[in-house]
């Protein structure tokens, strides 16, 4: 029987993908429209995440801190450590990449007379989009008394038991241990202690904060995720360091949402075909999006640098396993070869769909031909980038201490 071929079979990009674009630009004219999309780019820029992170003095408040953005506890910018008390006031700590990422080292809990609504007001807890309440052994009174008077203000919590590495290097000892069975018996005696002191139903999330990609982190994102608003969840995923499989694929994904209006844009801006291409686009534009994807992924040198002291690796082996044509530099040259290759996949059938279906591209200098070459060769270098990121992570996950 023949099936009518559909957008996705001459394309990478979606219907789905052609929805949001006709979405921002609809009933507009060019100007308008680009305009439109480049307000929109600017207000996800400036979108904030804002993370309390609370807990008893020396239960790892920094130390998670530091590991959620990417840096060891000794590294430059990084939130300071110590078995005392080190932060008296609610200190903040910005995303080295993503300055719109906020992470607060809020004062330790647990002190005699401590009241968790003055508690609260003092780190003027209007601000947090979400707090992380962690303990390095058992959650106490104090740490209920924070969560039922977070919930009481209708924020969210997440319930985070720490150092779990140093509990496992001490069960090893033991002849018949099994990793699963520890974390599960730790993970119950924290859910029955919380149960204890009057949490109902409560979630403990296991994270060690110097092996942050081990245990409970995978199960945490997917909770904070699901659990914030549309517009941040894109900021949660672009700013976790790139060191689970999980995490690699759910940035792709995250980074995907944005090819289309960049395509348009790309498109849009140029006013005339590059030179031995029949494609009108801005190779700034692209450029720019091209480097958003190695910073993303941990690709960039000031990343790769900091993974090889940690994993005993040098730079050149990391980056021998990077096989994306633009590893060696994101340039004119490199990005025109690349569009070249794209436009040759590009069939008349699907320039048409897509003038149908937005009628304002087939306005541009061969519009739908610039739009659809540039969409797949994002697409296609995201891919690639994003494959090469797995790679390093898998390599690093080999030989780190």
């Amino acid at each position: 029987m023949y099936k009518m071929a559909t957008f996705e079979d001459y394309c990478v990009i979606t219907l789905e993908d052609l929805e949001g674009l006709k979405d921002c630009i609809s009933t507009q004219d060019l100007p308008s429209a680009v305009k439109t999309i480049k307000e929109y780019f600017k207000q996800q820029d400036l979108v904030e995440l804002n993370i309390g992170v609370t807990g008893e003095s020396g239960s790892g408040k920094s130390t998670f801190v530091n590991a959620f953005r990417g840096l060891g506890d000794e590294e430059e910018g990084s939130a300071k450590t110590g078995v005392v008390e080190t932060t008296t006031e609610p200190e903040v700590y910005l995303h080295p990449k993503y300055k719109n990422v906020k992470v607060w080292d809020l004062p330790g809990i647990g002190t005699p007379n401590f009241k968790a609504d003055e508690y609260l007001e003092r780190v003027e807890f209007k601000r947090y989009d979400f707090f992380i309440i962690i303990a390095s052994d058992r959650f106490r009174e104090c740490h209920t008394q924070l969560a039922k008077e977070i919930m009481r203000m209708g924020k969210t919590f997440y319930f985070v038991r720490s150092k779990i590495d140093f509990c496992i290097t001490a069960e090893k000892r033991k002849k018949s241990f099994d990793q699963k069975t520890t974390l599960e018996t730790i993970r119950e005696d924290c859910e029955k202690g919380l149960r204890k002191i009057g949490i109902k139903d409560p979630v403990v999330f296991l994270i060690s904060g110097w092996e942050l990609g081990k245990y409970d982190l995978n199960v945490l994102q997917e909770r904070m995720e699901k659990e914030l608003p549309q517009h941040k969840r894109r900021v949660l995923m672009l700013a976790l360091p790139n060191i689970t499989l999980e995490i690699n694929e759910k940035k792709k994904k995250a980074l995907e949402e944005n090819i289309g209006k960049v395509a348009f844009l790309s498109a849009c801006v140029a006013a005339i075909p590059l030179p031995g291409l029949s494609i009108a686009a801005d190779i700034a534009i692209i450029a720019d999006e091209l480097r958003k994807y190695y910073r993303a992924f941990g690709l960039d040198d000031p990343s790769l640098q900091r993974l090889c002291e940690r994993s005993g690796k040098t730079i050149e082996e990391l980056k021998s396993l990077m096989k994306s044509p633009l590893h060696q530099g994101i340039n004119p040259s490199s990005i025109l070869t690349l569009l070249g290759a794209a436009s040759l996949l590009i069939s008349e059938d699907a320039i048409e769909l897509l003038v149908s279906f937005i009628p304002i591209v087939g306005t541009l200098v061969a519009g739908g031909l610039s739009y659809l070459t540039v969409s797949r060769m994002l697409k296609r270098a995201l891919n690639d980038i994003a494959e090469d990121a797995k790679n390093v992570l898998m390599a690093s996950l080999e030989t780190e201490v």
